[in-house]
């Protein structure tokens, strides 16, 4: 056998090894779950909160706990998290939406915190369609904001593309699962071997509502430049929301993203009319010429 045929088929063996290996791992790399005790018990100090549990059709159970915001409630954030720990974490973020008005429920996917059940996009996407009919039996949609932070915001732009919330606000998101992880296995075929593509770009096409996304300029693991992307799919409904010098963990610990969560729950859109505008007016390549 030559030799360098010998080369190639260690290397299209390698290449199939390492194929397989990212088939069946994704799921350890992409989610860093925390794992908790059904007995375990919540607390967050000066948050009144409820425990929940929903049982799906295949025998799961999804936990989430439901914040409430001492006035009287403008409304319900759904609030999508990231792929790490548990809600058991997150839940300190609520409060930059209860001090607004607004509750705010936070579920754990499956095999995180009390949540059970066999994980998959498909399944994860149907479970949150359910908690979101949950929530619309007990209130009207236009009092729903769906908020997606990092994973959660394409599982959100796909329940917004789905129904009729309020507002959606994306909070540090990917165009797709697969263009991130193609950043860092550029030469693997991801389109067939990735479960969780979460085309984030595709669902937000087909979005109603008022869409907002938030990404930090220094962000290292989705670059800001995805949210300037993101921000044309749908540029009617979109507005870009930029944190300067903010990381992809970080936003909390600046003041202008804090500032942006409350221009966005807190004003109405207004219409604009255009006629009054100097929208109309271009400049002109070459300076005109006045006669003497």
């Amino acid at each position: 056998m030559p030799y360098w045929l010998h080369i190639l088929i260690v290397v299209l063996v390698v290449y199939v090894v390492i194929s397989i290996a990212l088939y069946y791992l994704q799921d350890y790399m992409l989610f860093k779950p925390e794992k908790l005790p059904k007995d375990f018990e919540f607390y967050y100090e000066n948050q009144d909160i409820e425990e929940h549990n929903l049982e799906t059709r295949d025998g799961a159970t999804i936990n989430g706990i439901l914040f409430k915001s001492k006035s009287e409630s403008k409304g319900i954030v759904l609030y999508l998290k990231g792929n790490s720990k548990s809600i058991k974490g997150w839940g300190k973020f609520a409060v930059d939406f209860t001090r607004h008005g607004y509750n705010v429920l936070m579920v754990d996917y499956r095999g995180f915190g009390k949540s059970t059940g066999r994980r998959s996009q498909k399944a994860i996407k149907r479970d949150l369609q359910v908690v979101y009919n949950k929530i619309k039996e007990r209130t009207n949609e236009d009092r729903i904001i769906l908020y997606g932070r990092s994973l959660g915001s394409g599982f959100a732009a796909k329940l917004a593309s789905m129904n009729n919330p309020k507002m959606l606000v994306l909070d540090a998101p990917y165009y797709s699962l697969t263009k991130v992880t193609a950043r860092y296995a550029p030469f693997m075929p991801l389109s067939l071997l990735i479960k969780y593509p979460l085309p984030t770009y595709k669902w937000l096409k087909y979005v109603k509502c008022p869409i907002h996304i938030i990404h930090g300029t220094n962000d290292n693991l989705i670059p800001y430049k995805t949210s300037v992307k993101l921000s044309k799919v749908n540029p009617k409904l979109t507005e870009l929301h930029t944190v300067i010098g903010g990381g992809h963990k970080n936003l909390n610990n600046f003041e202008s993203y804090h500032k942006m969560i409350h221009e966005i729950l807190n004003s109405k859109p207004q219409d604009i009319d255009l006629s009054t505008t100097s929208i109309h007016v271009t400049h002109t390549s070459k300076p005109t010429k006045t006669k003497a």
